[in-house]
């Protein structure tokens, strides 16, 4: 089955398409990306015009820039900061620099663009494998018998209804597409919730994004969560606050008081102030651990942030994003090509394959340093080991080579001891 249009007004579809993509974030534009670069006739719809501006911290680890590289993505445009490592704080004076390790397929270096030049930028990758990039347009689903039978594009007021044989959704957190196919999300598994904006800053040029763990407000109380600085190059930085759903704080938190807290005792060479403030904070909630849920349908699947494939372990969703975008492409390739839907299942069982463990250890991780007193001995006792960070750098990054991977099942079963007789935090 094609992507057949059934009325004449709407958007203008060239292409004919046997596959929509639903938003045009990192996880939509790198499966529109791969399925048109192995030949299929793809057609993405992006509710915004690009550039758009979205809420994230911007910044990219290795596994994100080994995605990006394999699109073929620029590293030279002057919006792109390259990073070297991490410098991580336990308080005011306690603190470490550490590099990206070294990994036989990822590389040593990640970065820091702001998320809309990099998803416009993405686009126009996908542009030129041939996707057909309807911007400003709006998917909503046509369901008949809990079966998506057809999609609704809307643009400016004007709709247009198409048929295509799969749809890939991408539609970040909120999950509106999917919610009405019924996706939902696991109450039970962690949910993170962050606020970021920019400044002036007379140290953006910095190599390293910082991140302190040890949060404090202007009177010394600890504070929940865990704040960060993000380079942008351009003579401004990424500042933000974030906090998990395992804390019992969570509700009660007030994230733009929790940041203009952070921005006052953060360190100084930095220069934030009221006055070097750019924009207002924005926030919003993090999809963790695959927790929504089924990833798949008869004729769809899930990805990214609508899939809730956020890294528990420090809240990266870009590079999860990019690699599920092309696991899915993969599978619909393998469904068109044999004409079996059937075939999508397999999307599923490689999710949990590739990552089913490492999540599973980050929802036991992220229990265990909800309770405040274990997250400051962590942060204070590690900063002081290097080995112990740097051997945590990789694993929060998921930058475990293969052969280092086998300790993960020792790894879960050590901490889930330690979070058994640990009180509810």
């Amino acid at each position: 089955m094609s992507l057949r249009v059934q009325r004449t007004n709407g958007p203008n579809l060239s292409n004919v398409s046997s596959v929509l993509v639903v938003g045009g974030g990192p996880g939509g534009a790198a499966a529109a990306y791969w399925l048109a670069r192995n030949g299929h006739q793809v057609t993405l719809v992006e509710k915004q015009e690009y550039p758009r501006d979205k809420t994230c911290g911007d910044g990219l680890t290795p596994r994100a820039i080994h995605w990006l590289a394999e699109m073929g993505f620029d590293f030279s445009v002057p919006e792109f900061h390259r990073i070297t490592g991490l410098r991580s704080y336990a308080g005011d004076e306690l603190f470490m620099e550490m590099s990206w390790p070294d990994h036989t397929k990822y590389p040593n270096w990640g970065g820091v663009i702001r998320r809309r030049d990099l998803d416009a930028q993405v686009a126009a990758l996908a542009r030129k494998q041939g996707v057909e990039v309807l911007e400003k347009t709006e998917a909503l689903p046509v369901i008949e018998e809990s079966r998506l039978i057809s999609v609704d594009l809307v643009h400016d007021g004007e709709t247009r209804t198409v048929n295509p044989s799969f749809v890939v959704i991408a539609d970040g957190s909120m999950n509106r597409f999917g919610r009405e196919l019924g996706t939902v999300r696991r109450k039970d598994y962690p949910m993170g919730m962050a606020a970021r904006g920019y400044y002036a800053s007379p140290r953006s040029q910095d190599p390293f994004l910082e991140s302190q763990l040890d949060m404090r407000d202007e009177n010394g109380d600890t504070m929940p969560g865990y704040g960060w600085v993000f380079p942008l190059g351009d003579g401004t930085v990424n500042v933000g606050v974030g906090l998990l759903s395992t804390n019992k704080r969570w509700k009660g938190v007030n994230t733009s008081k929790m940041m203009a807290d952070y921005v006052r005792v953060a360190p100084d060479y930095w220069g934030l102030s009221a006055e070097s403030k750019l924009t207002e904070p924005v926030g919003g909630k993090l999809t963790m651990s695959f927790s929504r849920s089924p990833l798949t349908g008869p004729n769809w699947l899930t990805i990214g942030d609508a899939a809730g494939a956020i890294n528990p372990w420090n809240g990266e969703g870009i590079s999860y994003a990019y690699e599920t975008g092309a696991i899915a492409a993969r599978f619909i390739g393998e469904a068109l090509a044999a004409g079996d839907s059937a075939r999508l299942a397999g999307y599923e069982r490689t999710i949990n394959d590739e990552f089913g463990l490492y999540y599973k250890m980050a929802r036991v991780f992220v229990k265990l340093i909800a309770n405040p007193t274990v997250m400051r001995t962590l942060a204070h006792v590690g900063i002081r080991n290097r080995p112990l960070m740097e051997w945590t750098l990789k694993v929060m990054s998921n930058l475990l080579d293969e052969d280092e991977k086998a300790t993960g099942e020792r790894a879960y079963n050590m901490l889930a001891a330690l979070v058994r007789p640990l009180p509810v935090a």
